[in-house]
């Protein structure tokens, strides 16, 4: 019976071609409108991603700052001072964590034979390359021998390195550090980079040797990388320093706390926002080519209304007719979704990727806007667009099944 009903709708198709040709480039246009939207609101989505992966988003960096509330008999203003001690104290209170590095921060001033420059230096354990993603492009990053040693090497940003050596072999060069002679073993490759953002230029020493450029007593910061809940970790570690430096755990100013998946899960929201946004644009897009389909088989049920009297004076019940036309519309809605999803992936593939933080970054091609269509958006359109299509052409089923098969019989 399946079979007698589609060829039926087939037939009937075919019978106005011109009609369901029109009608069914209008459902493709439309669900391959939603399909396109859904696959740029995908890939805004994995472009914030891709910007917050370059640093590894299970990262949380915690740097001292003065108190702005009164703790106990301490009073508001006081400096925190953050030691080695205290990295000793976060592991012991974080089993989460899965890498740990002090830091330190100095603009000095960087020379070679010909170039002399004013950047900044940051002094850190061998696992700080592990925390923030630096990835070497040439050579390697120190080890820790070298960190126990206070070795004078060096590993230096791709921009820092186009400066003093242009397209020179660097690996093995030296360098001065505020007079101080320093040995190259790495060149990393280059980050995304806004503007006068210096994270390029930026020259990366062993901790224990940053004591001969300063006093690395007190610390500038702590970077840690971790698995778990990063709301909990985070808590954990403003507790605990709390306690230890003399501070309420809500006092944001006395320890400034840089943790990358918050502001991911802050983007996440919007990204998810403009997603649905874009699926009601979308499927307002396809409503409009329902409406038409909705037309046309109104016509259709009017042209065919003796036809549909013979079928009844012949014993063709209500759900009979209801089925033919609604198979009919489906049918309409069905070839146009294919023609739709088939027209959305030849577009996604023809543009490519779409300007969008390489216009404000350099190096920041990795995250501009490629159209992605995933499983779950070719899901969610075939879900509106099988509503649109029952939607549309229940009405005028209904209205033919309905139709009282004598008067069917009269009309002309």
């Amino acid at each position: 019976m399946l079979r007698d009903i589609l060829a039926q709708a087939w037939e009937a198709m075919l019978f106005n071609r011109r009609r369901t040709a029109i009608t069914t480039i209008g459902m493709a246009w439309g669900i391959a409108t939603v399909v396109l939207l859904l696959a740029y609101g995908n890939g805004f989505s994995h472009a914030i991603e891709t910007i917050f992966a370059q640093w590894g988003t299970n990262t949380i960096g915690f740097f001292p700052g003065k108190t702005s509330e009164q703790a106990g008999g301490d009073k508001a203003g006081v400096k925190v001072r953050l030691t080695l001690d205290d990295l000793d104290r976060v592991s012991a209170v974080v089993p989460e964590i899965i890498h740990i590095s002090p830091a330190e921060y100095l603009d000095v001033t960087v020379q070679n034979d010909l170039h002399t420059y004013t950047w900044t230096v940051v002094g850190s354990r061998t696992s700080y390359a592990d925390i923030i993603k630096l990835t070497p492009d040439q050579g390697r990053f120190f080890n820790g021998a070298e960190d126990e040693q206070r070795a004078h090497v060096c590993v230096i940003g791709s921009e820092a390195k186009t400066k003093l050596f242009s397209n020179g072999w660097a690996i093995g060069d030296t360098i001065r550090l505020n007079g101080v002679i320093f040995t190259i073993v790495g060149v990393l490759q280059p980050k995304m980079q806004e503007g006068n953002d210096n994270i390029n230029r930026v020259v990366y020493i062993p901790f224990n040797t940053m004591s001969d450029l300063k006093d690395t007593t007190y610390l500038d910061g702590v970077w840690i990388s971790y698995q778990g809940d990063y709301q909990k970790i985070e808590k954990t570690i403003r507790d605990t320093l709390g306690a230890q430096h003399h501070f309420r755990p809500s006092d944001h100013d006395a320890l400034h706390v840089a943790n990358l998946r918050t502001q991911l899960h802050q983007f996440q929201i919007l990204s998810l926002a403009l997603q649905i946004l874009l699926s009601l644009v979308g499927a307002l897009t396809l409503g409009i080519a329902g409406i038409g389909l909705m037309n046309i088989m109104l016509v259709s049920v009017q042209q065919r209304t003796r036809e549909i009297g013979i079928e009844k004076a012949l014993g063709a019940r209500r759900r009979h007719i209801l089925i033919q036309f609604l198979a009919e519309a489906l049918a309409i809605t069905g070839v146009g979704g294919i023609g739709g999803i088939s027209l959305a992936c030849l577009v996604s593939v023809m543009v490519g990727n779409i300007t969008f933080y390489s216009a404000i970054a350099k190096n920041g091609q990795a995250a501009d806007i490629r159209l992605i269509i995933t499983p779950a958006a070719l899901i969610v359109s075939t879900v509106i667009l099988v509503i649109t299509g029952l939607v549309s052409g229940m009405i005028p089923a209904i209205r033919a099944a309905n139709l009282d098969p004598i008067e069917a019989l009269r009309y002309e």
